[in-house]
């Protein structure tokens, strides 16, 4: 048997190395153990979100006046993707609907297993809800409507609580919530993993206490085995299975961001599809968001004779959407004439090269929200003790955040096109082919960096 002894040669045998375990640091160790984790991030992240819902619904009526709507699409939209980037699908472990959830499954949760139809199009719901959400803001005014984000706020709450009520352990932050398909997208680049020793796990005589439960720490949340995990996809790092492993199994490591994406065993078309449709909705937000957009209607209008707003919108979305989607699949078929492998298998392994420019991309435009009108959080709460402070609401100039979105947008770049290198340097062993792979995928990669590049270049207007 042949002995590996370096770590290129481990992942050229498609098994991602390990790192430096977190859990071998006695204070991360302790707080991961401790009973009150990851409650102590939970409560205040509820009553935060409590304060949220209530300010939507009755708080002032314009968007700019409104603390819920500052800290929901000011704050946390825009600070959520770098959580998953440094910190995986955390925020799924804290995030308030996920803890209603725990909260009426043990209220009144009848426990039925997860429907079959659910486990196999979960995925293509979420990639579905994403997207009609997304269309819904616009046509509808969602974020620039209190009332309107409350309303979102109150359908999701309706489905945790009937999907709580019903189904096994957290199935809507699984198989149906649309941030949770993000997420787990995003969390494939997290720079902490959670993994179990394969060799101790061998010898567990425990009957699966990480995976089921036990008195210490409820059961895994979203169904998922330690031992045979091996992606960040659905790991909340809720740390149950770590309190409720017997053999110390568990481990916690750092890795370089991205890498998770080079190790893929069983590419998704849906995931991959989720990939390129996030990327074409960042570029549609960009788009609608500059001051000439107005002008973009008044020529579609003035070309085709429609004056339905929503109308020329869901074509221009639906344009938007699918054009990295088509673009990948171009990719695909030309990649798919040298490496002996269909486009469609094509277009599911290198969609997850797309995810560090999906990411780079969203905080990107979401940094000029946060950065350009970041004090309006400050205005708005302190309202609501009386203030009449008002003023700029930009932290920096625009200037500075250009600078800031074309270096998020370098990283992207660098990370998508790693990936990709990455993916045809352990999928193929002939030069050529793995030249002839990438080509089509680097170019692609380009083109949509540069797209990005172009409207982050053109003004933008505030959400609120």
């Amino acid at each position: 048997m042949k002995t590996i002894n370096s770590v290129d040669e481990i992942e050229d045998q498609g098994v991602e190395p390990k790192g430096f375990d977190l859990l071998k640091l006695k204070p991360i160790k302790a707080m991961m153990m401790s009973k009150y984790f990851p409650k102590i991030f939970q409560i205040p992240v509820a009553a935060v979100f409590g304060l949220i819902g209530y300010e939507l619904l009755a708080g002032p009526s314009s968007a700019h006046d409104n603390p819920g709507t500052a800290l929901m699409w000011v704050l946390w939209w825009p600070l959520i993707p770098i959580v998953f980037l440094f910190l995986g699908r955390f925020w799924c472990a804290i995030c308030p609907f996920a803890t209603l959830s725990d909260f009426i499954q043990k209220l009144v949760g009848v426990n039925r297993p997860v429907p079959v139809f659910l486990k196999k199009y979960g995925i293509w719901l979420i990639d579905a809800m994403f997207i009609i959400i997304t269309w819904a803001d616009h046509v509808f005014g969602i974020v620039a409507s209190p009332w309107g984000s409350g309303i979102l706020l109150l359908l999701i709450t309706f489905a945790v609580i009937v999907s709580g009520a019903f189904f096994q352990r957290r199935t809507f932050c699984r198989y149906l919530c649309f941030l949770g398909g993000l997420s787990g997208n995003y969390a494939r680049t997290g720079m902490i993993a959670l993994r179990a020793n394969t060799d101790i796990c061998q010898t567990c005589a425990s009957k699966a206490a990480c995976f089921n439960g036990t008195d210490k720490a409820p059961a895994c949340p979203l169904f998922m085995f330690p031992r045979t995990m091996d992606s960040n996809a659905n790991c909340t790092l809720c740390a149950n299975c770590i309190k409720n492993c017997p053999n110390d199994a568990i481990t916690l490591t750092l890795r370089p961001p991205t890498k998770e994406l080079w190790f893929i065993r069983n590419p998704k078309i849906e995931e991959s599809f989720l990939a390129m449709a996030i990327m074409g909705i960042v570029l549609i937000q960009n788009i609608t968001m500059l001051e000439i957009w107005e002008k973009i209607l008044n020529r579609v209008e003035s070309f085709t004779g429609i004056t339905n707003t929503a109308v020329i919108f869901t074509a221009v979305f639906a344009i938007g959407v699918m054009s990295p989607v088509l673009l990948l699949s171009l990719s695909s078929k030309i990649a798919a004439r040298r490496n002996t492998e269909n486009w469609v298998k094509n277009f599911a392994r290198f969609g997850y090269a797309l995810i560090p420019l999906d990411i780079a991309g969203h905080v990107a435009h979401n940094l000029f929200h946060l950065l350009a009108e970041g004090k309006s959080i400050y205005y708005s709460v302190a309202s609501m003790f009386g203030s009449q402070a008002s003023g700029s609401a930009a932290l920096v100039e625009n200037g500075t955040i250009q600078i800031l979105q074309f270096v998020i947008l370098a990283l992207g770049l660098w990370g998508s096109l790693y990936t990709a290198h990455r993916i045809t340097l352990r999928r193929y062993t002939a030069a050529k082919v793995r030249k002839a792979t990438l080509a089509p995928f680097a170019i692609l990669i380009c083109v949509l960096t540069a797209l990005n590049v172009v409207l982050f270049l053109l003004p933008m207007a505030h959400r609120v």
